[in-house]
């Protein structure tokens, strides 16, 4: 009989790793205790690499071998449908030409297996994206219930809905409309009711970027907010010029809170929901450090008390922005510090820097871990990795296909342990 790949290599790691001596126990379990070291699982990349359950138990060991002892495993990529076995979610199947049908629950499979490896699960869910305009496949394209809930973009050449604009790396729906928000709370409390992990990461929880949403729905929710009727849509909030560059109008600067703040409410329905269906759960978010470049997306990620937004009060925030960081409403933040240089504190381009920003802005509100992008600074990744176990609550690696293909294991395994062996002194 043939033996399963997966066998034969875990057997040859089990061998090489008994004559490497203390990392031998890696291979078996991850260790207890110590900072979180976070591995991303992504579903988009990934999608046939883990089609078969051998291919996700290697990855497993690897991951424990390394150093991790947590992983990300995302079940509902940008494409809108669903890696788990769902009441009302389309599982997915078919992603860019490839297929996979499974007769098995790929969330609970990772689930089962890390628990075998002692490493922590954090779900991971997009929230409003609900399909691919480049591949036209998603949910917003074959489900007439979502037909006119997608946003309407602001555009120099006009208006366009979001679902024919092939620059975009997803269709969102609006977030401003209760009944998208609702949406995203049925698969988001179906997952908390049906599984059990350590915790729940919210992906692409804004806006897609500052030409998003302008349709009428959204002019009488802002009108509603800022409590007068706009009269004219929507220069009253910004044009362009000929260049391209945005124009501001008279209520530019309150669009922006007013977008925030939607995001901010809606991340307390869901910190609401963990409270009530699984509250041993940590509610965590990812998003870029440069905090101040991404007001036009809705994430205020930063403490309530932050007055980081003071700097860019002649630009586009209001004296009242602040209202709208959600960072209270958090256990982890996972900044990513996707940056061009390792080392620098007075550096913007720096991880070093963008680390030290992040902690400010958050202030203690929450725990803030440092995520790396997997495929920058291959030269330099033990570095990355040391800096973020050091500077702040734990680490994140974006993402397993890239460590894979740039062989980063052992470099991050030595980022570990140089820090933990510095821990210990």
């Amino acid at each position: 009989m043939r033996i399963s790949i997966y066998i034969a290599v875990t057997l040859i790691a089990a061998a090489a790793c008994t004559a490497c001596g203390g990392n031998a126990a890696r291979t078996l379990r991850a260790e207890d205790g110590g900072k979180p070291k976070m591995l991303w699982f992504d579903a988009e990349a990934n999608f046939t690499r883990f089609a078969s359950q051998d291919s996700i138990r290697y990855y497993l060991d690897r991951t424990v071998e390394t150093g991790f002892n947590q992983i990300v495993v995302d079940v509902r990529p940008v494409e809108g449908d669903v890696l788990y076995k769902s009441k009302f979610m389309t599982p997915l199947t078919d992603l860019k030409g490839n297929t996979v049908r499974r007769d098995w629950d790929y969330l609970q499979f990772f689930l089962d297996e890390a628990r075998k490896r002692n490493l922590k699960v954090t779900v991971s869910t997009t929230i409003f994206p609900t399909g691919q305009p480049g591949y036209r496949q998603g949910p917003a394209y074959r489900d007439p219930q979502l037909a006119g809930r997608t946003c309407l973009e602001n555009l120099p050449q006009g208006m366009l809905d979001i679902k024919d604009d092939t620059a975009k790396v997803a269709t969102f729906l609006n977030p401003v409309l209760p009944e998208n928000r609702e949406y995203a709370m049925r698969f988001i409390r179906e997952i908390l009711s049906k599984y059990r992990f350590d915790g729940y990461a919210l992906d692409y929880c804004r806006f897609p970027g500052g030409e998003s949403d302008f349709s009428p729905a959204t002019r009488k929710a802002f009108e509603a907010y800022i409590g007068r009727k706009t009269a004219s849509w929507p220069a009253d909030v910004f044009t362009y010029d000929a260049n391209g560059a945005r124009v501001p109008g008279p209520y530019y600067k309150q669009w922006w809170e007013f977008r925030s703040l939607i995001i901010r409410n809606f991340i307390a329905d869901v910190r609401s929901s963990i409270k009530e269906l699984q509250p041993s759960v940590k509610l965590e978010y990812w998003a870029a450090s440069w905090l101040h470049a991404i007001y036009t997306q809705g994430q205020n990620w930063a403490s309530p008390r932050s007055r980081f937004y003071e700097e860019y009060l002649d630009d586009w925030a209001t004296p009242t922005y602040g209202k709208t960081g959600f960072a209270d409403l958090l256990d982890v933040f996972i900044t990513g510090t996707y940056l061009e240089r390792v080392w620098g504190m007075d550096d913007p381009e720096s991880i070093e820097y963008g680390l030290a920003r992040s902690m400010e802005d958050v202030d203690g509100d929450c725990e803030v871990y440092g995520s790396l992008y997997a495929q920058n600074h291959i030269d330099e990744f033990e570095d990355a990795v040391y800096l973020c176990l050091t500077r702040t609550g734990g680490v994140m690696v974006f993402d397993i296909i890239q460590v894979i293909e740039n062989n980063l294991w052992d470099d991050i395994r030595r980022g570990i342990d140089r820090a933990e062996q510095e821990t210990k002194q």
